[in-house]
């Protein structure tokens, strides 16, 4: 053996070596062990969260492999949406050009295109990480039987009567062009200045002051005493526009403590609002949209239409500071503001017609399941939240305005307007007739699904368009493993559309890995340059490293600090190793009368200990205590007791033997490298190995 162990020498050749013996395989004997791997976008490479969750499925995956599982880890790549999109359209800003520079047609093909010429890159980078997921399964979101399966979901969610088209208010970022659903949204908050508006006989304060010729009525709390002649009255309101006449109404939303106890109500720019109206729609007129999906205002707002919403705000407010409609500003006043997830820019609710899934029904199914115990959680008070999602969530606006994506199978009636009672037919294929109307020529949606939607189906139709046999034989999956971050935006959809679709929770399991920061307990970002390039770091100190330093005394749902001086002490783990079975060999030194059973006692314990803490989805405590047991006591004590001729070398070679199986989930290179520099066995390969007993 060479003197030191280098990661790179090894790694790339022991990887050959798996992916040629068909190990990554499922064997057609053995209890059924399935892990179907969180997508990761087939356009991006890989960044540390993904190292982790690649560490960690990884190590599930050969463990289970070793017990003698049929083991199968499903890999697959993810068109993702309005992400992918987002940075394509980044990439054509920098060339002087926009996505309205070309026709949907031509713009999907371009990103089509822009992802097919970098899809390899995250699988080439996972295997650089060592995963041995199972590559001749791959699925990607975006492949001919997927897109039809989704299609189909679709098709019987609208034939259960689960699905519908229906004018809304939105969550609608005017630079992304696209809506989104609640769960998507970043709430941030913001101090900003409060204004406080003459409004007839009333003053009320409001932080939006440009949406005021979008306003259909004005509220006050039904017990505040200040306000109660006026209720069911309708005032007269100068404007900036010319008088008006607006109704009073009375609604327990109005906080009396806000401002002056009297607020506007806007149902067409505030989701609030919205629901006032809803509870008022036989008093008071509905949404009067002002904002466009441009974000600028229109024609109702008179001779400030066309100006950008935060621009249109500083002429309004200096308009009625002239007109002597502005009583007061509070500088700061402190709120939550809605925000794309994607760009950061401020959400703009807008009424649009969508379609939505009705999910009340599909939430009790699932937390029915929870109570029957038939899916665990993982993580400190995970659980609780994703008890408290269910139960709050709001019906799932499935509608993208976006090129990227599957597009919704629905054709509508003659023209399609935004209008809630368009008659529409949902299909695959273009309708002849209309069933409702009769009409025979039809107008193709264009909307996308929301990305989420198919992701939501992936445990069901990975294994569904697969291998003939694997849904019957995999499902429903062993653990989903997974982010805490997107517990409710992807694992509580999973669920809910895995039931819906099979009467059965798509794994039994979710561990849910916790945040990556740097060594300080930092959020990583660009910005900051604190990130670690998972890549750089496998060149450095080699892909053994990087999984070590990622586990290491890890626990579901806690975030995890990471810098490179763990990553180092790792390495040094790996050159531990490498240098206790350098040892190991050279000693041929048997001496006689040499007693080995105390040792082997405490091999046993410590294969049980590691073995329990495994069963029980701790890789983190798994990793410390082989960790510590190899180094401190096999090396530091049983090697030093051998040297002393306390123990024999054959007895010594079986320990190490024993702690390269116990390592091999977590440092899988350097083990498989060790275990073919020892005297041949009839476990040739280390992955293909039976776990200690």
């Amino acid at each position: 053996m060479d003197k030191t162990y280098r990661a790179d020498k090894f790694e790339d050749g022991i990887y050959r070596q798996w992916e040629k013996s068909g190990a990554f395989s499922p064997k057609n004997k053995g209890k059924p062990y399935c892990v179907i791997m969180p997508p990761p976008n087939a356009n991006d490479p890989l960044h540390v969260g993904h190292a982790m969750f690649v560490t960690t499925e990884d190590i599930f995956i050969r463990y289970q492999r070793m017990l003698g599982k049929a083991a199968l880890w499903l890999p697959g790549t993810d068109h993702a949406g309005i992400e992918t999109q987002f940075v394509f359209e980044k990439k054509l800003a920098k060339e002087g050009k926009s996505r309205f520079d070309f026709d949907r047609k031509t713009l999907y093909q371009m990103i089509w295109d822009y992802v097919a010429k970098n899809s390899g890159v995250a699988i080439d980078q996972m295997k650089k990480l060592g995963a041995s997921a199972d590559w001749s399964r791959t699925k990607f979101t975006l492949d001919k039987d997927v897109v039809k399966f989704v299609l189909n979901t679709f098709q019987q969610l609208y034939d259960d009567g689960l699905v519908y088209r229906d004018l809304k208010l939105v969550n609608y970022c005017t630079h992304c062009g696209t809506a989104f659903s609640n769960l998507e949204i970043n709430h941030v908050d913001k101090a900003e200045p409060l204004y406080f508006l003459k409004y007839g006989p009333f003053t009320l304060a409001t932080v939006r002051p440009e949406t005021k010729f979008g306003d259909t009525a004005v509220a006050v709390h039904p017990k505040d005493k200040r306000y109660q002649k006026w209720i069911g009255k309708e005032i007269e309101v100068e404007g900036l526009t010319g008088k008006f006449k607006i109704k009073v109404i009375a609604d327990s939303y109005v906080d009396p403590e806000f401002g002056t106890g009297v607020v506007k109500i806007t149902p067409a720019h505030d989701p609030n609002d919205y629901q006032v109206w809803q509870r008022h729609k036989n008093e008071i007129p509905g949404p009067n949209q002002i904002i466009d999906f441009n974000g600028r205002l229109n024609a109702k707002a008179g001779k400030y239409q066309g100006l950008k919403v935060m621009a249109a705000r500083k002429i309004i407010v200096d308009d009625l500071q002239k007109k002597g409609l502005l009583t007061k500003i509070e500088a700061s006043y402190s709120h939550a503001v809605s925000a794309c997830y994607r760009c950061g820019r401020r959400i703009e609710p807008l009424p649009l017609a969508q379609f939505f899934i009705k999910v009340k029904a599909l939430t009790k199914k699932v937390l029915a399941a929870m109570n029957k115990k038939q899916v665990k959680i993982y993580g400190p008070g995970r659980e609780k939240i994703l008890r408290h999602w269910l139960t709050i969530l709001e019906d799932w606006n499935i509608s993208r305005q976006i090129v990227w994506g599957i597009t919704i199978p629905a054709w509508y009636c003659n023209k399609k307007t935004n209008d809630p009672d368009q008659c529409f037919v949902v299909s695959k294929d273009k309708p002849t007739k209309c069933p409702k109307c009769g009409a025979t020529e039809f107008e193709a949606e264009t909307d996308t699904f929301d990305t989420w939607f198919s992701s939501s189906q992936w445990p069901v139709v990975t294994l569904k368009t697969n291998q003939p046999e694997d849904f019957n034989r995999f499902y429903p999956t062993s653990v989903m493993e997974t982010g805490y971050d997107i517990l409710p935006i992807w694992v509580m959809r999973m669920l809910l559309l895995g039931i819906y679709l099979t009467g059965k929770v798509p794994f039994e399991s979710v561990y849910l890995h916790g945040l990556v920061r740097d060594q300080k307990g930092q959020k990583m970002s660009k910005s900051q340059g604190n990130v670690l390039n998972p890549l750089d770091v496998v060149a450095k100190y080699g892909a053994d490293a990087l999984r070590m330093a990622l586990v290491m005394s890890t626990t579901a749902g806690r975030d995890n600090a990471v810098g490179e001086d763990k990553i180092r002490g790792m390495r040094n783990l790996t050159n531990k190793i490498w240098n206790a079975a350098r040892y190991i060999l050279s000693n041929k030194e048997n001496p006689s009368g040499v007693k080995d059973s105390p040792f082997k006692k405490e091999l046993l314990q410590i294969v049980n200990q590691v073995t329990k803490q495994l069963d029980d989805l701790k890789p983190g405590l798994a990793a410390e205590t082989v960790y510590n047991q190899f180094w401190h006591w096999f090396c530091d004590q049983e090697i030093e007791e051998a040297k002393a001729g306390k123990i024999s070398q054959p007895a010594l070679l079986g320990g190490l033997r024993v702690f390269l199986k116990l390592l091999h989930p977590f440092v899988p290179f350097v083990t498989e490298a060790v275990w073919q520099q020892l005297p041949p066995t009839k476990e040739p390969l280390l992955i293909n190995s039976q776990w200690p007993q």
